[in-house]
């Protein structure tokens, strides 16, 4: 039997600016939209190019508080070959990002994002293919 990953799911104050950063900043597109009037909350699915991943944003309409990140949360990933361009990219942004980093000496391996409600997106050297 098989679990394939489908998506992960991330409770936002502001759609709009959510959508936005991730269609920028990684080139997510929204996949399909559902609004919820009764329930009180609106659905974004947002997928990138050749992943059978998405990432699924929730809006309620009534929050007035920021959402708690737990200190049990970790993050969400996603790859680059060209690490230094795109982070490069992302501080020409004006992003909230940390420096580039590796778990050992050498050559760097990773950065982080930080999206508009805190979540933070892992950026990790890939190899070409």
């Amino acid at each position: 039997m098989e679990y394939p990953m489908i998506h992960i799911c991330y409770r936002v104050m502001d759609l709009a600016a959510s959508e936005k950063f991730y269609r920028e900043a990684f080139g997510f597109e929204v996949a399909r939209k559902k609004d919820y009037p009764e329930g009180r909350f609106t659905l974004s699915y947002l997928t990138a190019a050749e992943l059978p991943f998405e990432l699924e944003l929730t809006y309620n309409y009534d929050r007035q508080e920021p959402y708690q990140i737990g200190d049990g949360y970790s993050h969400l990933a996603v790859a680059t070959t060209d690490l230094e361009s795109s982070h490069k990219r992302h501080t020409e942004m004006g992003l909230d990002i940390t420096p580039l980093k590796g778990l050992v000496a050498g050559q760097p391996k990773f950065y982080f994002v930080t999206d508009p409600d805190g979540f933070r997106v892992e950026v990790v050297r890939r190899k070409a293919l």
